[in-house]
């Protein structure tokens, strides 16, 4: 063999392997990342298993990351490096710090990535490309309402316990605290901002982590605060559930009344044997599956998602859930509520 046919044969090897190479690249599916808060509230794992579901139904290669605990936001700041580095096309996040958050995100959308927000908004909420979530304020807002209507005349005295999430306030943590406080007829104040109300049937705001545990500790602090306590809102479901074992503990569970949001099963569950009063229920499946569907479309056509009429955000929906229903308020019975729940 020749010198010059040495070449020749070299050059169309080299350029072989790169068309083999350019093939696979082109056959690699796209990678989608979701950071999520935890991966043990049920909220979460159903959002991870509704993204995992679109995702192979895509053809998709999904990445999950999430907080060791509720307000871990030093592991979703490593997370979204991790997903810029590996190439992927979006993130789909449920921010633990909705402010602390945003320079992360912003170098994610600086390298071309799509960023949406799931469950809870960014701060400000242009950060993200997209917010899928449920109208936290709505859901608030309802069960609001319902205890308002459901303690009639006594609602002028009632004394209220607020076991919210973290100290630092994410968006959905005051969405839901201040729609309460709404439907309730609290005078909010400053609506980006919980704990500066001035309404006496306010005992005190505690935080959860948004676990039962946690649910358990605020509401035992609140209750030697003021013992008297007769209405709870709470920030989930198992924060709910650990208020009703401390209240029960002392043996007054079944002279206050809880109210709270989520929609799991469990959280049902406990509608029914009347541990929660009212619950305002979300889909977190649709949530993570509608914003794997958007990643992708984003990536093949740079089409990006549109909010719901007359909101900021793409609702994913929210219904409250009792089996004491009231007038003016619409509501499902636990019955209907357990076909459509989740985890």
């Amino acid at each position: 063999m020749n010198l010059r046919h040495l070449f020749a044969t070299a050059a169309l090897g080299t350029l072989g392997t790169l068309a083999l190479a350019g093939a696979a690249s082109a056959q690699s599916p796209m990678t989608v990342c979701l950071i999520t808060k935890t991966d043990t509230n049920p909220f979460f794992v159903k959002m991870k298993e509704g993204a995992e579901a679109k995702a192979k139904e895509l053809g998709i290669n999904l990445q999950s990351y999430a907080g060791r605990v509720d307000g871990d936001s030093d592991s979703q700041v490593q997370a979204i490096e991790s997903c810029i580095a590996a190439g992927a096309k979006g993130i789909l996040i449920a921010a633990s710090d909705t402010k602390g958050i945003v320079p992360s995100i912003e170098k994610a959308r600086a390298a071309g990535l799509i960023t949406i927000a799931l469950d809870t908004p960014l701060e400000p909420l242009t950060s993200a490309d997209a917010t899928f979530a449920t109208d936290n304020y709505e859901a608030g807002v309802l069960i609001g309402q319902w205890a308002k209507a459901k303690m009639g005349a006594e609602a002028a005295n009632a004394k209220i316990a607020f076991l919210d999430l973290t100290p630092q306030q994410p968006s959905v943590a005051v969405l839901r605290d201040q729609g309460f406080m709404e439907g309730f007829g609290i005078d909010v104040k400053n609506k980006d901002v919980v704990g500066d109300e001035q309404d006496a049937r306010i005992v005190g705001h505690d935080i959860t982590n948004g676990n039962e545990e946690g649910g358990r500790t605020a509401m035992e602090n609140l209750l030697q605060k003021d013992p008297s306590i007769n209405l709870v809102y709470t920030i989930n479901e198992p924060a709910a559930a650990g208020a009703y074992e401390a209240l029960k503990s002392l043996g007054v569970a079944d002279k206050v009344t809880i109210v709270s949001v989520d929609g799991g099963c469990p959280g049902i569950a406990n509608v029914k044997a009347g541990v929660i009063g009212a619950t305002s229920m979300q889909y977190p499946l649709k949530m993570a599956a509608m914003g794997v569907e958007a990643v992708k479309r984003f990536a093949e056509s740079g089409e990006k998602p549109k909010a719901s009429e007359g909101l900021e955000i793409t609702n994913t929906g929210v219904d409250l859930v009792t089996d004491s229903a009231v007038t003016g308020v619409t509501s499902m019975d636990s019955a209907a509520a357990a076909k459509a729940c989740w985890g």
